[in-house]
């Protein structure tokens, strides 16, 4: 019987009508089963918050006092985001210290949706939305890779 039911599955299904075997399976039940098995870190949902940033205007420059902080929060590369944020804001930018002095004047408005854009982009998951990413390499190709749900993606050049 078990190497018919390797060979025709339906066979199978025929047999469990046939019987009228009853499979007693309650969707909450199930439900509660899948959610006892996952991992503490996954059932939590905290928020994940960005720093607010901290700029100031000296002439025409812009300086992001606080960028260490948000890089530290975005768990990336100072060198990576100010890329991206040079490139978005079409403006030379140089990190000195714990800041950036960005060449052009800016508000803080339009700082926090580019950072944010960023962080929708390279930081949170394209799946589950959460923060818990890497940046790795897959196959000589450079990925982004969520430790929560394991979904990955290729890494967008900046351009």
């Amino acid at each position: 019987m078990g190497v018919l039911i390797e060979k025709y599955p339906f066979l199978w299904v025929k047999y469990l009508l046939k019987s009228r075997l009853k499979l007693d399976y309650e969707y909450g039940k199930l439900l509660d089963r899948a959610w006892k098995a996952l991992p503490e870190d996954l059932k939590s949902h905290k928020r994940f918050e960005l720093p607010k940033v901290d700029s100031l205007i000296e002439g025409k420059t812009t300086i992001i006092r606080n960028f260490t902080e948000i890089a530290n929060s975005l768990d990336r590369s100072p060198q990576h985001i100010l890329t991206f944020l040079s490139k978005e804001l079409a403006a030379p930018a140089i990190i000195e210290g714990n800041r950036v002095v960005i060449q052009r004047n800016l508000k803080n408005k339009v700082l926090e949706d580019k950072i944010g854009d960023y962080a929708r982009e390279y930081v949170l998951c394209h799946e589950c939305e959460r923060p818990d990413t890497q940046l790795t390499e897959l196959e000589g190709e450079k990925i982004i890779k969520c430790t929560a749900c394991g979904a990955w993606w290729p890494l967008r050049r900046i351009k």
